[in-house]
């Protein structure tokens, strides 16, 4: 009976541990304030919205040793589907990136370093799609995340459903940095 205890214990140091390594791995500037209602400018333009359907700047900082590449992930798990919605998905961000501008979420404008894919979100469509709730539905919570990935190239393309990008950002994840906003109308 001591000795299960003491493997417990000892596994739980081990997990403790480990979930430390990414401790410092953090978003330093976002056009998105942790906690504070979205601006206008994150706001979708289209379903009864009227925003300027602008990704927002997002820079990060002391990724975990070994990335490779990163992801970037804007996600409402507050969307009466079922299974949430995604706003915003791109990857194959090279390692020695730390920062994108306002609009890179924009295929168009071409922003973005040369390589990253942006893939379908839950408009259908690839690149960054704004806010836009259910009238009364309640406040709804926007979590714009950083993924540091221990490969160089996830093997997708911008046809890619967002939840199966997902699956592999979780895979190959060595840390999250995220900021949440919030927004209702």
């Amino acid at each position: 009976m001591k000795r299960i205890a003491s493997v417990v214990c000892t596994t739980f140091i081990a997990v403790s541990t480990t979930a430390v390594s990414a401790k410092d791995f953090a978003i330093t500037k976002a056009g998105i304030v942790d906690g504070q209602r979205l601006s206008k400018e994150a706001v979708l333009n289209g379903f009864g919205c009227a925003g300027g359907n602008t990704s927002p700047h997002v820079a990060w900082q002391d990724a975990p040793a070994g990335t490779k590449s990163f992801a970037l992930t804007l996600y409402d798990p507050d969307a009466p589907t079922g299974s949430g919605w995604w706003h915003w998905v791109a990857f194959n961000i090279p390692a020695d990136t730390q920062a994108l501008p306002s609009g890179a979420g924009d295929p168009a404008k071409a922003l973005m370093p040369a390589g990253v894919v942006q893939s379908r979100t839950d408009f259908g469509t690839p690149g960054f799609g704004g806010a836009c709730p259910p009238p009364g539905h309640g406040p709804h919570r926007y979590q714009l995340r950083v993924h540091a990935l221990d490969v160089k190239h996830l093997a997708l393309d911008e046809n890619t459903p967002a939840a199966m990008v997902g699956y592999f950002i979780g895979v190959h994840s060595l840390g999250t940095a995220q900021v949440t906003g919030i927004y209702s109308r």
